[in-house]
Order: structure tokens, then sequence, then C-alpha cells
């Protein structure tokens, strides 16, 4: 263990807490960390799996709901299949300060979403153009970071769904990206020797987090669940951006 590095280990409990918690977000909590230690293509190839692998336990959660949202899903699903390849086509040339800035702006723009949510409109009819549109940029997304989850939770929030269903939709439209794009990486050669050993110890910390995020995700009511999810992301994001920014300026 002398050789696995703090970072690894803290965001492999950040990353899995939250997808446990939520059904997304570990490319979100834990990049921020493993930027620090490696290069963008090997910290992704590392979320890639790690998010699966919890995300696994999420998406048995709501097994029940998910062929009744199949229609809603595969307005997301199919236009996503299509930027995935742009996605990972743009991680070969993005650097670690471009991708953790990146990361911090999608947090913080999730967080800022939901304090001002009450006060933005809620769509109660369907709109399968949006949908799609949302879905090639999320495939793009996850292509490029494994952040496939983001800008699909905050266009689901201003449904009037209830949590499962908005799960239903979001779990295995993140799971089917980020299984492609980890195929394609390992097809590249992405998965190291050294990166394998990395690899197992995220899994299995962050399945244990995981296990705590579900824990929590069943105690709670929608909106106490919402707003968890916006202190958590929005203050990972702040610090992420000044952290980035001091380090940059050297100071």
């Amino acid at each position: 263990m002398a050789d696995i590095p703090l970072l690894l280990v803290l965001g492999a409990v950040a990353g899995g807490f939250v997808n446990g918690l939520a059904g997304f977000g570990t490319a979100l909590m834990t990049l921020g960390f493993w930027l620090q230690i490696m290069p963008p293509v090997d910290a992704v190839a590392i979320v890639l799996i790690v998010s699966l692998a919890t995300g696994f336990q999420g998406l048995w959660l709501v097994r029940g709901s998910i062929p009744k949202q199949l229609p809603r899903l595969m307005r997301f699903l199919l236009p996503s299949l299509l930027g995935i390849a742009a996605g990972v086509y743009c991680l070969q040339l993005i650097n670690p300060t471009g991708l953790k800035l990146l990361v911090a702006m999608l947090m913080i723009a999730y967080g800022t979403f939901f304090m001002v949510r009450r006060t933005l409109p809620t769509f109660t009819h369907p709109t399968p153009m949006i949908d799609r549109v949302i879905g090639l940029i999320a495939g793009v997304l996850g292509g490029l970071a494994g952040l496939s989850g983001a800008l699909p939770a905050m266009w689901l929030a201003m449904r009037p769904w209830p949590k499962n269903e908005t799960r239903a939709v979001l779990q295995p439209f993140s799971f089917v990206i980020l299984l492609i794009t980890a195929i394609i990486l390992f097809a590249k050669g992405v998965y190291t020797s050294k990166l394998f050993v990395w690899l197992l110890v995220a899994i299995v910390v962050a399945l244990i987090a995981a296990q705590l995020g579900v824990r929590v995700y069943r105690s709670l009511t929608s909106d106490r669940y919402r707003w968890l999810l916006v202190i958590l992301l929005f203050v990972s994001g702040i610090t992420l951006l000044v952290t980035e920014i001091i380090r940059m300026q050297g100071w």
C-alpha cells in the first residue's frame, strides 16, 4: 500500500459515496483528486471502471422502474452514442488543468442550478428534441471525462418526476455511456499494469463508500436528497476551482 497515493483513496471515497447517493457523480467528485497524481487519460480510465462498479449497485436499486422508463431513456441514450467518439478524441488533447477547470465549473453549475431551481420552470410536457440534444452533449462529456450524468441530471431535475423515476433514466443512461467509453480506451491500450493495481484499490474503496451512499439515499426524502447533492457538489466545485487557481498563480 506504500505506493498507493492518498489522493487515490480520497477520490475513491468521495466518488463512491456520491454515486451510491445519486446514481452518478463519480467523475465529478474523483477527478479533482486524481488529476493531481496522473494524466487525464489515466484518471478518466480509472473513473470509468469505478463508475461502472459503483453504478451497478444503483442500477440494481431501481431495476424495477427501468422498463417503464425505457422510452424516455432511449430519447437520451441513442443520440449520446454519436458523441462518445468525439469525447474520447478530445480526451487525447486536453491537459490536466483544462479538465480540472471543466469539472469544477460543472460542479458549481450543478450546485447553483439546484439553488435557483424553485424559480425555474417545470416541464410537464414531452420535449423530445431537447432530450436528444442533452443526450448528445452528455455523450461527448462522457467520452471526454466520464461526465455523462451531470447535464442530464440538471435537465431531469426540471421534471416533476419522483426520485426513482429520475434515477431509472439517469442511472442506465450513464452506465451504458461509461461502458462503451471504457471499451474504447481498453482497445487503445490505456489500461496498463500499474493502472490496474490502482484501479483495484479504487474499486474496493469506492464500493464500500457507495454502500454508505445507498443507505443515505434510502433514508432521504426527494427534497433532502436534492439538497444534499447541492451541498456536496457546489462546495467541492468551489474548492477545486480555488485550489487550481492558486496553483496556477503559484501563490
